[in-house]
């Protein structure tokens, strides 16, 4: 069977099945059962998804639509600015808050109609059950973008403030994982 071959909603999952850069890392088969985990959510243009701070309960691929994530330099101030983000089906968001309790760095709002996969916690309890293989590997995914993020973030402080002012606050950080109101 084509893409061509393939009918609607399908063909939509198909693109998530067989594009999706978060997914690149499993075969085509356990992208098959990664998916028969995730919930299909309708959300109309304008609609949030979820708000920046908030707890961090899953993760969504886009489907069809297109979604804004918005960063707000300071919450109770938004006028003072927000950088903003664009997404489009197959990409993928709020990953990181499937392996780590964090809130939400960003704000997520529907450009257009919008449908969604979403994957949440309990999804991941049930797929570590059921394949802990490619629990293994979705976690190793979200592991490699967190250390690749760290690594820009790191040589960007390493730009805009001084080398021993960046790692100061990268050995601070370490170390605060581990005092009791950190985890």
């Amino acid at each position: 069977m084509t893409e061509k071959e393939i009918p609607g909603k399908f063909k939509n999952q198909s693109k998530i099945l067989l594009k999706s850069r978060f997914l690149r890392n499993l075969s085509l088969f356990e992208r098959y059962e990664f998916l028969q985990l995730c919930h299909r959510r309708k959300y109309k243009e304008g609609e949030y998804i979820y708000y920046q701070n908030d707890p961090g309960t899953g993760m969504y691929f886009i489907e069809e639509g297109r979604v804004q994530l918005s960063v707000v330099n300071n919450i109770d101030d938004p006028e003072k600015g927000s950088a903003d983000h664009e997404l489009e089906p197959p990409e993928s968001f709020g990953a990181m808050s499937i392996g780590y309790e964090l809130r939400r760095m960003s704000s997520a709002k529907c450009i257009t109609d919008c449908t969604l996969l979403g994957f949440f916690k309990p999804d991941f309890e049930t797929l570590k059950k059921r394949h802990p293989e490619i629990a293994i590997k979705f976690i190793e995914t979200i592991s490699m973008i967190a250390m690749m993020q760290l690594e820009r973030t790191m040589r960007k402080l390493c730009e805009t403030a001084d080398t021993k002012t960046a790692f100061s606050i990268q050995f601070e950080s370490y170390y605060r994982v581990y005092e009791e109101d950190e985890i």
